[in-house]
């Protein structure tokens, strides 16, 4: 039996405080071998978020099966610092957790990240300014990656051949010791010269990077349900999920892959240097300017694999040819 009727039935839509959500998913089954100072590392990731967050994104953290000492960890934060906690008891596999939380958040912009990033001061202003001024914008990483012209890239390699966007090759030497630690980081050999050029793209004079790695990326919401496979990966780590999961699906879009001009993220591993700490400095922090990003609330039709490929093929062939370094 029921009596009365639920007040909140007469309640208004529930308003969003802001169009980005930042999803952390975390896997540290023990804190001994190549997992000693994983919680460290996570624990400078999840500072550097709260530090450099003026209200203009609400983060989600996502426990992916880790050990008690990281569950208790992640329970002594508050709710204004993460607003989200997702606990699941076994590893599922970092894609399923990583999309599932993302399909189940309701902002237009949802940063994909490992829980080995650290992030500086105006990260989420630079990246939402790669998507205000490219409407194409796919995904933006805040670590600029030099060697990433021809990996997702197809479409945004479509949009020079056809003139739409301003291309060059570039040289960028303040991103030549950033670059260098992130190419350390995942074992790649450093750059000799700070003369080395990068792709380029330019509208409205903003300038952003072609290519990203995948540690990070910001996506629009709107891939997750037309492009992403509906299915689960079932993959623990690694082989093709990131590829299926997120890379592809950015590109079958017809969405361009970019990353921001400069870099305002590191790649931090399974060890903390001690440079590190001394970038989370709060003084160094610029107020948000809650801008949003406006959604197009356009849904992109879903192509055919095999035309994909052809077609990645096909533009990569041109885009040589006409563009060539």
């Amino acid at each position: 039996m029921r009596t009365g009727s639920n007040p909140q039935k007469t309640q208004k839509k529930i308003g969003l405080k802001a169009n980005h959500r930042v999803i952390v998913v975390v896997f540290i089954p023990e804190l001994t071998g190549y997992y000693k100072n994983s919680q460290d590392v996570f624990k400078l990731c999840l500072k550097s978020l709260i530090t450099a967050n003026k209200g203009d994104y609400a983060i989600t953290v996502v426990n992916n099966g880790s050990c008690p000492e990281v569950h208790d960890f992640i329970s002594n934060y508050s709710a204004r610092e993460i607003d989200t906690v997702i606990h699941h008891s076994y590893n599922i596999g970092k894609i399923d957790a990583m999309i599932g939380a993302a399909r189940g958040a309701r902002e237009e912009l949802i940063t994909l990240t490992d829980s080995d990033i650290l992030f500086v001061k105006n990260w989420d202003s630079a990246t939402r300014n790669i998507f205000r001024n490219f409407k194409k914008a796919g995904s933006v990483s805040p670590i600029p990656f030099r060697h990433g012209l021809f990996y997702g890239t197809s479409s945004a390699l479509k949009e020079i051949l056809l003139g739409r966007l301003k291309f060059s090759y570039e040289e960028i030497p303040e991103n030549f010791e950033d670059q260098n630690k992130y190419l350390s980081s995942i074992n790649w050999n450093n750059e000799k010269n700070n003369e080395v050029r990068w792709p380029v793209i330019e509208k409205n004079k903003i300038k952003a990077i072609v290519g990203s790695g995948h540690q990070v990326l910001t996506i629009k919401r709107e891939m997750l349900f037309t492009t992403v496979p509906k299915n689960p990966s079932l993959t623990l780590v690694g082989g093709d999920s990131e590829l299926k999961y997120v890379d592809e699906p950015i590109d079958k879009a017809g969405l361009m892959r970019l990353s921001t001009f400069n870099n305002y993220a590191y790649h931090i591993g399974n060890q903390v240097e001690s440079w590190m700490n001394g970038l989370l400095s709060s003084e160094n922090v610029k107020e948000g300017n809650h801008s949003y990003v406006e959604s197009t609330k356009e849904r992109k039709k879903t192509i055919h694999h095999r035309t994909y490929i052809i077609r990645k093929h096909l533009i990569k062939t041109l885009f040589k040819i006409f563009y060539s370094e």
